[in-house]
């Protein structure tokens, strides 16, 4: 549970292999995972920039201490908050929608949790049901050959990077299962504020590290996953 080769965990564009300094550039990285396609009717007014930056605060308590995010790059329309969303899916269910770039937690009372999200890029993008099939904070990533043949220079990680800030996968990772088997795609943790809003992924979903970590802790093995067309 505390490592996962996540093949699918790296982005196709490899500007270089991640930079230590506070935020972190991942869009030159990572792969990202899937998208869905609702948007609810915010049932308040959302967070202030001020308040923001206490969500989005550092964690100094990790295993590796995460930075705080700056939140004035990222849209505040996708700041964490409490949403109307009509469904019928089970609470606890997530929601992937890739259109809007949100991650929607599905809560009683017709309410959801949402998150702003960064999704697959054109030609990478994909839907269906899915569910979580174990969780891993701080995984190993492992990029897939096809990618070393692309990047060379991802082959210094052929048998794994550890976790830590440079890592793609972030603090927290969900692995996407289908019938047994799993995806390669993941909802992974980012401390790139400005990707979020942006389709940049190879089909992974990405949420602010905070966010990340809130969804993590509240989403057991087993949960269903729907990502909706975009």
């Amino acid at each position: 549970m505390d490592s996962g080769n996540a093949d699918a965990g790296e982005r196709d564009e490899v500007a270089s292999l991640g930079r230590r300094a506070g935020l972190l550039n991942r869009r030159s990285f990572l792969v990202g995972v899937g998208a869905l396609g609702l948007a609810g009717c915010a049932t308040s007014d959302g967070m202030s920039l001020a308040e923001a930056a206490k969500v989005y605060g550092p964690v100094p308590d990790e295993k590796f201490p995460i930075p705080a995010i700056d939140v004035s790059k990222v849209d505040p329309k996708y700041y964490r908050r409490t949403v109307r969303y009509d469904t019928k899916e089970s609470p606890g269910t997530i929601i992937v929608d890739p259109g809007n770039y949100y991650v929607y937690r599905i809560e009683e009372d017709g309410n959801a949790t949402r998150y702003g999200a960064n999704v697959g890029r054109d030609g990478f993008r994909w839907s269906g049901d899915a569910y979580v099939g174990r969780k891993s904070e701080w995984a190993t990533w492992t990029p897939p050959a096809a990618m070393i043949k692309r990047q060379p220079e991802a082959a210094k990680w052929a048998r794994g990077m550890p976790g830590g800030l440079d890592n793609p996968l972030g603090a927290r990772t969900l692995h996407l299962y289908q019938n047994g088997a799993y995806t390669l795609y993941t909802i992974y943790a980012s401390l790139d504020a400005e990707s979020i809003g942006n389709g940049i992924t190879s089909g992974c979903v990405g949420l602010l590290t905070q966010d990340m970590m809130h969804l993590y802790s509240r989403t057991p093995v087993k949960t269903k996953v729907i990502v909706l067309p975009a």
